[in-house]
């Protein structure tokens, strides 16, 4: 694939037979809003784009179809009616355009009475690339055809079918042939798209150290996996990158030795900031170190959406005591504390000591008002939901907990930030401000936002946002 081209993303969505969504496009722009009535199917489609950018990152189906709250059986249309053999299922896509062109996959996955990618297809530069489907019920696997242009037209081999089989390609095709090479640039282009993809939901009842809402998955939409990462503690640890150095190796468990699960005897990276941003402190404590220039414009933005003086925002060591609980503090204080006096040992040392689990103790994130400094857990959960999605848009996947293609550099790709509920929580002033944010940071190519929101009406006037109002 040729780099310095254009970087890959996602185009476009197609739920062609996916929940309440059927025969249904929807072009995604560098900043994309989706409105409309409950219902209508805003949180299903972003569960549709987590799927997919799931199995990209070579996560077996089973753990994939985790993203959709209710799993497999809830992705299938409710008037959807068995055939002969009881199957039933939900199909599926997308378009990535990239350094190939326009690239599209699709998929038909049978939900019932098993779990199975029945068929799938990958199509661009006027060439069919691959195809798959299910000729023996009785088997694992799925007969796939890949295009060569070579002696052989196309090249038959099974593919397990709890896999996306264009994920396995670079390990299958030998690229001698123009071909092959076309076949490997195109799968390698839609797997580095799917896999720069980042759900965040921060929650504010998390980030104050409640972790009873976590572990019942709590937020709209929020699928059992994702509840089940915010109960743990625990972010993504790295996968094989699934580009031309192969797909995601197995892991102990069975599955995908990493990409967006987690093995139970891992540590947590406290400094990868999680989706639930429940170890915002860390995270900030490495970002105002890594990066003073975009730590500002976080405390320009976080100035402009929250209640009175925003002077500052650090991360400074907890008291061993405990002491200041909830209460504020003066910023002498925390300057002495960051410093490593007044018993404490520094902000780095402090982070690294930190246990796993909930806020870090080791660590707390401070705003100064001036004259004292507030523990940021005393702000609203509007404030606290525009602080953390704030943090993710000015990061990168380096700073995210995901697993994003390491065989292409950072700065020639494109992190999607999925936010299912943007707005939830926020007033019209801080959800326009965190999406003027984001404005500004699409224009520079190197983040995309595919959110939902309650009143699309708070962006108006703003450049280059898209709104798709779905049930209309």
């Amino acid at each position: 694939m040729d780099t310095d081209s254009a970087r890959p993303a996602v185009t476009e969505l197609r739920l062609s037979a996916f929940k309440t969504h059927r025969g249904v496009t929807l072009p995604l722009g560098p900043l994309t809003l989706l409105s409309g009535e409950s219902g209508s199917g805003k949180s299903s489609a972003l569960q549709a784009y987590e799927f997919l950018a799931r199995l990209g990152s070579g996560e077996p189906l089973p753990k994939a179809v985790e993203a959709v709250a209710g799993g497999a059986a809830a992705c299938v249309p409710a008037a959807a009616r068995p055939d002969r053999q009881g199957r039933r299922g939900f199909r599926l896509g997308c378009t990535v355009d990239g350094p190939v062109g326009l690239v599209h996959l699709d998929l038909a996955v049978q939900a019932e009475p098993e779990l199975r990618i029945v068929g799938e297809r990958l199509t661009g530069g006027g060439e069919t690339l691959l195809t798959t489907a299910l000729t023996d019920p009785d088997r694992p696997a799925v007969q796939a055809a890949w295009h060569t242009a070579g002696a052989t037209p196309v090249t038959r081999a099974p593919l397990p079918d709890d896999r996306l089989g264009t994920s396995l390609l670079p390990l299958r095709v030998a690229g001698k042939t123009a071909g092959q090479r076309l076949v490997l640039d195109a799968a390698e282009q839609v797997v580095v798209a799917l896999r720069s993809a980042f759900a965040c939901d921060p929650l504010p009842e998390v980030m104050r150290g409640d972790r009873t809402g976590a572990a019942t998955g709590a937020g709209p939409g929020a699928g059992a996996v994702t509840a089940g990462r915010r109960a743990s503690g625990r972010g993504a640890k790295a996968t094989k990158p699934a580009g031309r150095g192969g797909a995601g190796a197995r892991g102990r468990d069975g599955g995908a030795a990493g990409g967006w699960g987690h093995h139970g005897d891992e540590e947590p990276d406290e400094g990868r900031l999680r989706s639930s941003c429940d170890n915002l402190p860390a995270v900030l404590e490495r970002t105002s170190r890594e990066c003073a220039r975009r730590h500002a414009v976080l405390v320009a933005a976080v100035r402009e959406a929250c209640a009175g003086p925003v002077e500052g925002l650090r991360a400074v060591p907890r008291q061993p005591n405990g002491a200041g609980g909830g209460q504020g503090v003066t910023v002498a204080e925390v300057a002495a504390v960051a410093a490593g006096g007044a018993g404490g040992a520094g902000v780095a040392s402090a982070g690294r000591s930190a246990a796993a689990g909930g806020p870090v103790p080791g660590v707390r994130a401070v705003i100064d008002r001036g004259a004292w400094a507030m523990p940021v857990e005393q702000l609203g959960d509007g404030e606290l939901r525009f602080l953390g999605l704030a943090l993710v848009l000015l990061t990168g996947p380096g700073v995210l907990a995901m697993d994003p293609a390491g065989e292409i550099p950072s700065a020639q790709q494109q992190l999607t930030v999925m936010a299912d509920g943007m707005d939830r929580c926020m007033d019209d002033r801080q959800a326009r401000e965190l999406v003027s944010l984001a404005v500004r940071m699409a224009a520079r190519g190197h983040v995309r936002l595919l959110g939902t929101v309650r009143d699309p009406s708070v962006v108006e006037g703003l450049p280059g946002v898209q709104v798709l109002h779905l049930g209309a």
